[in-house]
Parts: C-alpha cells; sequence; structure tokens
C-alpha cells in the first residue's frame, strides 16, 4: 500500500505544482470565444458555436495563435480548495490549510456581485445549442461544487464564516427558476431562464441538504427532496439518466452520471431520507458497470468509449472514493482508473491531458476541466486511503448515512 500511496502523492503533488506555478490561470475548453477572431462571427449563435467548438476540440492547442489567454477560474479554485482540506486532512501540514483558506477568500471577494447570494460562473462568454451564456453568469454547477468546498472547510475547523457563505448559495438556489412537476421540481441551471439539466437540479440539492444538516432551515430541505424526487422518478428503468428530459438533451455519459451519484448519495447521508436508496443502487450500479473498461480506462458515453476524457477520469476517481463505505470494491476501481489516467495521461511536467482520440492523444492542459479536478479527486482518493473506513462486507452495497 506504501509504494503506491507514494505514486499516488507524486501524481498528486506534481499537478498541485504545475496549477500553483501559473499562479491558478489556464485554459478552458470553452474559452473560444476570447479570440480576437470572434468579430469574424458578426454576432451570430452557429457562427460562435463554429469558432469555439474549432478551438475547443482541435487535438493542437491553437490558443495562444488566435489570442487567447490563461484566465482564473472559479471552478477551479472551488477545486483546489478542496483537494487542500482534504492533504491537510491526511498530512496535517498547515501549508494545505492555508492555501485552502487563501483560494477560499478569493471565491469570496470573486463572487457575482449582483446577485442575491454567493454565486459564480466562467469568466468568458459561453454559446451552446441553447443559446449564448454571458461571462459571469452564475451556474447552479459551479456555485453548488464551490459549496461543497465551503461546507468542507465548516465541517472542519467550524469556522462559521463558511457556514454564512454557504447558506448564502443557498439563498441564490432558491431564487433560481423552478419547473413544477405532479413529480417534483427541477431547478434551473441558471437564473436567466428555466433549464432543466438532472445533474445540475441535483447539485443543487445535493448542496441545500448538506447545509441544512447545519442549520435545520426547512425550506433548505423541502426544496432539495423536490429536486431528488424530479431526478429520480426520471430515471431509467436500467439506472441511467439523461443528461436532460428534453430530447436535444438525451444522451449519457459518464461524469455527469457521476455528479448525480454524488448528489444523491450527499442527499441521503445528510438527510436519513431512505425513500430514494433503490435509485442509488441502481445508478450505481449501471455507473459501475457501464462507464469503465477492465483496465480502468474510462468510456465517456454509455455505447462508446472515445474520447476518453480527464473529466471523466477525474469524476469516476472521485465518485469511487465517495462510494468508499457503500461498495467494497469501489477504492480498488479508484486506484485502477487513476493509476491508468496516470500512465496515459499525465505529462512529465504534472499536468493531466485533455483527451485521448483512437489515433490522437490531445494534450491541451486546461485548468479547471484538467488539472483542478483530478487534483482534488486524487486527494480524495488519498484520504479514502489513508483515512476513511471501510464498508464492512464485500460487493453487499453496505450503506451507512
Amino acid at each position: 500500500m506504501g509504494n503506491v500511496n507514494d505514486s499516488l502523492k507524486r501524481s498528486l503533488f506534481a499537478v498541485q505544482k504545475w496549477v500553483e506555478d501559473r499562479s491558478y490561470k489556464g485554459y478552458d475548453p470553452g474559452d473560444g470565444l476570447t479570440s480576437f477572431l470572434r468579430p469574424l462571427t458578426f454576432g451570430n449563435v452557429f457562427a460562435e458555436r463554429i469558432l469555439q467548438q474549432l478551438i475547443w476540440k482541435c487535438p493542437i492547442n491553437v490558443r495562444p495563435l488566435v489570442g487567447v489567454v490563461p484566465l482564473e477560474s472559479t471552478k477551479g479554485r472551488g477545486f483546489m480548495a478542496w483537494g487542500y482540506l482534504l492533504l491537510y486532512k491526511v498530512l496535517g501540514s498547515a501549508e494545505y490549510k492555508e492555501k485552502a483558506y487563501a483560494c477560499l477568500d478569493w471565491l469570496d471577494r470573486n463572487r457575482e456581485l449582483d446577485q442575491t447570494g454567493h454565486s459564480w460562473g466562467n469568466h468568458f462568454d459561453f454559446t451552446t445549442r441553447g443559446g449564448r451564456m454571458k461571462a459571469h453568469t452564475p451556474t447552479i454547477v459551479w456555485s453548488g461544487l464551490i459549496g461543497q468546498a465551503f461546507l468542507e472547510a465548516y465541517e472542519h475547523t467550524h469556522d462559521c464564516q463558511f457556514l454564512e457563505i454557504a447558506k448564502s448559495i443557498c439563498r441564490w438556489i432558491l431564487t433560481l427558476p423552478q419547473e413544477k412537476t405532479s413529480t417534483g421540481i427541477c431547478l434551473s441551471y441558471t437564473g436567466v431562464k428555466q433549464s432543466s439539466i438532472h445533474n445540475s437540479n441535483l447539485l443543487g440539492a445535493g448542496m441545500l441538504a448538506r447545509t441544512w444538516k447545519h442549520t435545520k432551515n426547512p425550506e433548505y430541505l423541502d426544496v432539495a427532496r423536490q429536486a431528488v424526487i424530479y431526478s429520480c422518478t426520471r430515471q431509467r428503468p436500467d439506472g441511467s439518466w439523461w443528461y436532460g428530459e428534453d430530447p436535444m438533451h438525451h444522451w449519457i455519459d459518464n461524469f455527469h452520471t457521476g455528479y448525480n451519484l454524488d448528489s444523491l448519495k450527499r442527499y441521503i447521508q445528510c438527510t436519513e431520507d431512505t425513500d430514494f436508496r433503490p435509485s442509488l443502487d441502481k445508478g450505481y450500479a449501471y455507473f459501475k458497470k457501464v462507464f469503465f473498461e477492465d483496465t480502468g480506462k474510462p468510456r465517456y458515453y454509455h455505447n462508446r468509449t472515445y474520447p476518453v476524457d480527464i473529466q471523466c477520469a477525474a469524476q469516476a476517481i472521485d465518485t469511487f472514493a465517495l462510494f468508499s463505505d457503500y461498495d467494497s470494491e469501489a477504492i480498488s476501481w479508484a486506484q485502477k482508473i487513476a493509476e491508468w489516467t496516470i500512465h496515459h495521461m499525465q505529462d512529465g511536467s504534472g499536468c493531466f491531458y485533455y483527451r485521448q482520440y483512437p489515433m490522437i492523444l490531445a494534450r491541451t492542459p486546461y485548468f479547471h476541466w484538467g488539472q483542478a479536478t483530478m487534483f482534488k479527486a486524487l486527494a480524495h482518493l488519498l484520504f479514502q486511503l489513508e483515512s476513511a473506513p471501510k464498508p464492512q462486507a464485500h460487493s453487499s452495497l453496505a450503506f451507512a448515512p
């Protein structure tokens, strides 16, 4: 075990150094519209999507050639803070606590100030098939995941400033549009218009539930439960979820499924509401069966492997680490995926590559998408290997709230 942990630490410290040496700035998959070529799109959404996708999907990093520069990332800072806190718990070095606090302080100062509560978004415009999202438009995905880092800090330090920020995030979540149905509500991806997506809905529920555990605010629990009802009643018979219920969102992928499972598990743990345990069981079994090869290589979609994406690897390691008290095989799967990813997708400089295609390796080192998510995932795995209790029964899906 020592040799395995030593190898994991070398990889972890290498990516940490890579991020810190660049002052927490980097490229992002969706940053193409910051290029000086954008005026050539003449404000046309379809043309913006083409430019964005060309820069995003090019296997060679063309950003320096088209004027795209490394930027700050709120989600990246959130994952770095979360990883630092986990390392502090494992290694006990005050250095990691100080770095976590610095990231959280930066996030507090760089929240979107025109909102009703703490929330965060991208530092660039982003155009999707659903339309244009302006820079600094907060999303429930960014805000919910960053909020988990603040709650991690509060639970470890009992410093009330972190809980106050978590409550502020929940206040913002409660202002979001909601799709209200006879079987639950769906929290919107953004506050601009209703956008019903399962992973963002459940991330919001997970944030509300974990904050409710400390505040007992009944509105947090009520909205979280209604959001969980929405997504669990729309879970497919095999245990999977579409990305969203709109036909344009009918795909099933690895890392969004991981978000769903993490959030559902956190909801059950924090509320002790076991009504949704069957959904968790089905979803986890599907995730484990469908999205990985025996070598640990992660598959992107339920029906095909490529592209092998660093976000899928990072989220899978993180999800299996989180489920270490639920499935006796989870840690071994997390280790297997980590070993495959380190061997096949980590550069000698410490950074992780973006994607592997059948004949091409896309080496662009994204900050939040590859480095920060892998840093947090590897820190989580190390924490579980060295600190966390393991389930009592082999492959029994034993689960203690």
